[in-house]
């Protein structure tokens, strides 16, 4: 049976001059299986590309997305949020990337809510976690492309190095059939009211638990780190 912990926090912090422009929470889950196609989610999958074609292009949400990368010097218009590729693909009659269960619950979760997702293979990322700028200089390998450069840009990043960001994560730390615990992060801006990041996780834990079914779900809230 899977099992829901209560909110947590997770062994990383934000660095503290990003603690006034970001958030971040997500879900620990554990004990899993990794599906490669999941038949159970070809209907849902469908029907909420198909409720997003009735949506508008943009909300608070969207607009607070964009507000936060520009806030990094990013136009939001050239290197998207993943939630906003997304929901761009499937406005263009894509339907959404399947990958395996784990990811395509991710996708649609982060498509739906309209906030960026992170999705990580846990025992690949080493020691605690740090949100902060990209370094100059600093990139990683792209999951299936080319190095993604970070210089300036909001990163999580691990004792080896970013492995990811709001747009694009690392090779290094995706997920694989293999997966045997993952880390789920939401970059949620300030702006961001705190109700419509409770019900993502939630409906987010939700959709993990029916589609996925890993042994344990964690939610988890990250704290800002101290000024000195």
């Amino acid at each position: 049976m899977t099992g829901v912990d209560d909110t947590a926090e997770h062994d990383f912090v934000i660095e503290p001059e990003l603690g006034t422009i970001v958030r971040l929470a997500g879900l620990r889950l554990t004990g899993l299986h990794v599906e490669v196609r999941e038949p159970a989610l070809d209907g849902p999958l469908q029907a909420a590309a198909t409720e997003m074609l009735r949506q508008p292009d943009q909300d608070d949400v969207t607009v607070a997305v964009r507000a936060l990368y520009r806030q990094f010097g990013i136009d939001p218009t050239r290197r998207r949020p993943s939630s906003e590729a997304l929901l761009r693909r499937v406005r263009r009659g894509d339907p959404l990337p399947r990958v395996n269960a784990l990811v395509d619950v991710c996708n649609w979760c982060s498509m739906e809510s309209r906030l960026p997702f992170g999705l990580y293979d846990a025992d690949r990322i080493s020691g605690g976690i740090v949100c902060r700028r990209g370094r100059s200089g600093e990139a990683y390998p792209g999951i299936r492309k080319d190095d993604v450069h970070l210089d300036g840009r909001l990163v999580l990043a691990d004792r080896t190095g970013a492995f990811g960001n709001p747009s694009s994560d690392s090779a290094r730390t995706m997920i694989s059939s293999s997966t045997a615990s993952a880390l789920l992060v939401v970059f949620v801006p300030a702006a961001v009211e705190a109700g419509r990041v409770t019900s993502t996780i939630e409906m987010t834990a939700a959709r993990m638990a029916e589609f996925v079914a890993p042994q344990g779900i964690t939610r988890w809230v990250a704290a800002a780190e101290a000024a000195e």
